[in-house]
């Protein structure tokens, strides 16, 4: 066995025992190595809008609808990848994703159709964001770490996605600059191999239900009739419908949005840019921030931020400053949603069938995102104009922070034994 995993038989817990080299540093590293390389590229995918509708005479609705079903069909895999990794261990779902995601962005390289377009940069990256993207890291982490790590470790991974937009952003537009728009993609795709040799370090051992704890021994349709009998658990999925909108429609269209206001794409690289450098600071500071604080009254605070910084944005003339600015505060609350979300998800049901809930909870997020752009890209081309979705952008966020505010924080009550 020298050499191998060895799991503690601690009922339950799936953390590998001491003398792997599996530590928890190591899990953290790789796991936001993960984060960062799957986040970054898919964060950069709006500053592809221009060049290649230019080349092949696409409206904006064209590149929205293949993002809009990027964003949906990642949200709608998430649980799917989540049950699969909770049942059959994550290393298997996490290599089939990364290799989706590259051959997404392959295709995408060679795109000459709207329908191959669609396949790529819809279909296959959006199906590989849900088996490679930070979901399951957190899942992993959640999974492996001690409790008393998780917190911080969680807003780690999330921050460290954002630190992926700060890199591909600028990266990816001078990469488009230089050498074109198709070496870019075909970089991007090359970067996601990295994930394959990673996700060892997050591997997690095949469900053995028979030497669970009764709580433990829960099954699928189970774990699903109780999470979406739970209220707090609804009202969760619900508010996270907008960070799902807001995140999706700003990555998209804010690009194309300033340069349509003379800004340059410099600068909107930088914003794209500013914003995954401030959400390291935001995601960080909610993980050990939902230590102190009801992590409700966080996402309330959050969604509200929101709203208030998307209407001082609209309200006065855009300028590189303000630009930059909006960029700063929106990273401030961008995925700082993720770390309350996911606590609370473990919080409630435990961390048996945490990938899958959280799954679910991320198809409203995607539904969210999938309507962000879908919308702003026919709103755009039938008005000339994405004042609208800014304005629905505020009215989300502000409904979000409402929603949230009654959801109970406490482990749901289970009896002693339930079947499998």
């Amino acid at each position: 066995m020298r050499g191998k995993t060895r799991w503690r038989a601690t009922t339950g817990d799936l953390r590998p025992t001491s003398g792997t080299w599996r530590t928890p540093l190591v899990i953290i590293v790789c796991g936001c190595a993960i984060a960062l390389l799957s986040f970054g590229p898919r964060s950069s995918l709006g500053f592809f809008v221009q060049p290649m509708s230019h080349e092949f005479t696409w409206g904006r609705d064209v590149f929205g609808l293949a993002l809009a079903l990027q964003n949906l069909l990642w949200g709608l895999g998430q649980p799917i990848a989540g049950a699969i990794a909770d049942r059959f261990g994550l290393l298997r779902v996490m290599v089939v994703g990364a290799l989706l995601y590259a051959a997404g962005l392959l295709l995408m390289r060679y795109s000459t159709t709207p329908l191959s377009l669609d396949i790529g940069a819809g279909v296959l990256i959006g199906f590989g964001l849900s088996g490679s993207s930070f979901n399951l890291v957190l899942s992993a982490f959640s999974k492996l770490l001690p409790p008393a790590q998780r917190g911080i470790a969680l807003g780690a991974g999330t921050a460290a996605g954002s630190f992926g937009q700060f890199l591909f952003a600028p990266f990816g537009v001078a990469m488009i600059d230089n050498f074109g728009w198709q070496t870019a993609l075909l970089v991007f795709g090359a970067l996601m191999l990295l994930i394959l040799p990673l996700s060892l370090a997050l591997s997690t051992p095949p469900a053995e239900t028979n030497d669970d704890a009764p709580a433990d021994q829960q099954s699928f349709k189970t774990a699903l009739a109780e999470a979406f009998g739970h209220r707090s658990y609804v009202l969760l999925v619900l508010g996270f419908f907008t960070c799902g909108f807001q995140l999706a429609f700003i990555t998209v269209h804010l690009p194309a949005y300033l340069a349509d206001r003379g800004i340059p794409a410099s600068t909107g690289g930088w914003v794209i840019a500013a914003i995954g450098l401030f959400n390291i600071v935001g995601s960080l500071s909610v993980g050990w921030l939902q230590n102190v604080f009801p992590k409700r009254y966080i996402l309330s605070v959050i969604y509200f931020t929101r709203a208030l910084s998307i209407i001082a944005f609209i309200s006065f003339p855009i300028t590189t400053f303000s630009a930059i600015a909006f960029g700063a505060i929106s990273g401030l609350t961008w995925l700082s949603t993720v770390p309350p979300t996911s606590a609370l998800v473990a919080l409630m049901f435990g961390t048996r069938w945490f990938a899958t809930l959280y799954g679910f909870a991320f198809v409203s997020h995607q539904v969210g995102g999938f309507l962000g752009v879908w919308l702003g890209g026919i709103v755009f081309e039938q008005y000339g104009s994405y004042t609208p979705i800014w304005w629905l952008s505020v009215l989300f966020g502000v409904l979000s922070a409402l929603i949230n505010l009654p959801i109970v924080e406490k482990p749901v009550v289970r009896p002693v034994a339930q079947p499998a």
